[in-house]
């Protein structure tokens, strides 16, 4: 059993067996390693017995691993692996399907069609994710179903027959034939192997929420993402407070809620019979879960969207980052105090790009945190325009409202609700691009391109273009230089000054400015 070649892996693979021998949680999903003895394959802190070094082969993804014939360890999960952060590893072209792909673009649909809505040929689209990550896009596409599948197996109670749906597969029959031939066992094997778990979970309600886990790697600044969540909440869509994060959600047609903690919060964990402020449902923790991860509860509505959803969550947390190497770059490039005040800074992303859009947009250079108040403008459109949702949690009712309803409704309506006639007007014109499909907020987007498509329309600047990129398409490079409290921040006095500081910390800056804004904060109270 041979490992495809792959470059990257190969130069690093020192690296990667001193991790593995010292089982490094920081390596855990960046790297994976097949046992040539066994035929399994393995994460960094896998707590089986480490096999001898001329049994290792080396890999950069699961997906590399599954197409060179081994199957996953039923001791580590490498389902539960965080991912890897795919941003600045590789190219845009095969960055942008990768992102694509994990959130069920090829689910139900073609290579082709895939290669059409990133604007290239379906031959070029192949080889360029081939040469970057090592597999073709319909095997990565399989092995994020076969292993999203394999943890609904073991950690929920859902039926077969949607765990086969919700993971992306087409049809029962399929899915059971893809399982076999790719794990050499049925999937009822899985369910048999954590029954005690499943069973657990099986006798829930069936309009009871689904637990399940997202890893990431430590140090997670958990509170000061929460922080600025919190502040950009809207009263009615979310419930942000010091543990956990609740809000309202519409995703491929599909209406519901999420809530999310992490695993390990100040207090004891909040269970569904005491729910907090309202919520009804709040995440438990898994029975095999480890600590660097965080506790996901999804409405039952939700569960044929479960795949894009994670994708999503992942991306709103910002959990596939790799700390310790962003903050051993900000301390190198002279950040070293704000990064030891506060290791593991996240970048708050979105669950959807236009929604971030609209806030930015409405509220232009407002201070966030008017989300409780009839002041704040965003929680005035969405009252107006937003769908009224029913989800059993009082302080959750209310949806976002779409690209569609909201250039539907027109600049005037929302002149009507008291908003700026500039910020109405640039509300709309952005409505309407991404309503038809000319401006795409989400990850792997062309990030340039999406700036010039917004910093065309007029109200639109450089500071409100860059919190949309660095929100909705997930970018981590993102740095306003025409901020002025940014700049006060930096010790510097114009964009020029700012932009050359900015250059040692790349590709991280939006990093580097979340720290000097949250210090800037620090200093202000």
């Amino acid at each position: 059993m041979t490992a495809p070649t792959v470059p990257v892996v190969a130069l690093r693979a020192d690296v990667f067996e001193r991790a593995l021998d010292a089982r490094d949680a920081r390596f855990d999903g960046v790297f994976f390693v097949g046992i040539t003895t066994t035929g399994i394959y393995c994460r960094p802190v896998c707590p089986a017995r480490v096999a001898y070094h001329d049994h290792r082969r080396f890999f950069r993804s699961a997906a590399a691993a599954e197409r060179a014939g081994f199957r996953p360890c039923m001791r580590c999960r490498p389902e539960l692996a965080p991912g890897l952060a795919l941003i600045d590893a590789v190219p845009r072209l095969a960055r942008a399907a990768a992102l694509r792909i994990a959130a069920g673009a090829l689910n139900g649909r073609t290579v082709a069609d895939l290669a059409r809505d990133l604007g290239v040929s379906e031959r070029h689209l192949r080889r360029a994710l081939e040469r970057e990550i090592g597999v073709s896009p319909l095997e990565l596409a399989q092995t994020h179903r076969l292993l999203l599948a394999k943890q609904l197996l073991a950690d929920t109670g859902l039926a077969v027959t949607r765990v086969a749906y919700a993971s992306g597969f087409q049809s029962l029959r399929r899915f059971n034939a893809a399982f076999l031939e790719q794990y050499r066992m049925a999937p009822s094997v899985i369910r048999r192997r954590f029954r005690s778990r499943s069973t657990e979970k099986a006798e829930l309600r069936e309009d009871a929420p689904l637990h399940l886990s997202l890893a990431y790697r430590a140090p997670f600044a958990w509170d000061a993402l929460l922080a600025f969540l919190q502040r950009d909440a809207i009263d009615g869509v979310e419930i942000v407070d010091k543990y956990s994060y609740a809000r309202t959600i519409q995703i491929d047609g599909l209406s519901g809620f999420i809530v999310v903690e992490d695993a390990a919060p100040k207090v004891g964990a909040l269970r569904l019979e005491q729910p907090p402020r309202g919520t009804s449902a709040i995440a438990r923790r898994p029975a095999n879960a480890r600590v660097s991860h965080v506790n996901v509860a999804v409405s039952p509505s939700l569960v044929p969207a479960i795949m894009p959803l994670l994708a999503r969550l992942r991306q709103l947390f910002d959990l596939d980052a790799e700390p310790t190497v962003i903050d051993a770059h900000l301390v190198e490039s002279g950040l070293g105090a704000l990064v030891t005040r506060r290791p593991g800074v996240r970048i708050p992303g979105a669950v959807d790009g236009f929604d971030v859009a609209l806030r930015a947009l409405l509220r232009g250079r407002a201070r966030a945190g008017l989300g409780n108040s009839t002041n704040d403008p965003a929680r005035r459109v969405a009252w107006a325009l937003g769908e009224p949702l029913d989800t059993g949690i009082v302080a959750l009712s209310r949806l976002v409202p779409s690209a569609a309803r909201v250039a539907d409704a027109g600049a005037a309506r929302l002149e009507a609700l008291g908003i700026p006639r500039s910020r109405a007007t640039a509300a709309v014109a952005v409505a309407r691009l991404v309503a038809d499909g000319t401006l795409r907020l989400e990850p792997g987007t062309d990030v340039a391109a999406a700036r010039r498509t917004l910093t065309e329309i007029a109200g639109v600047g450089d500071q409100l273009a860059t919190t949309i990129m660095m929100r909705a398409l997930y970018w981590p490079d993102a740095l306003s230089v025409t901020d002025r409290a940014l700049q006060r921040a930096a010790e510097v006095s114009t964009p020029r000054e700012l932009r050359a500081r900015g250059e040692q910390w790349r590709p991280w800056r939006a990093y580097a400015a979340l720290h000097l804004s949250l210090d800037a904060q620090d200093v202000s109270r």
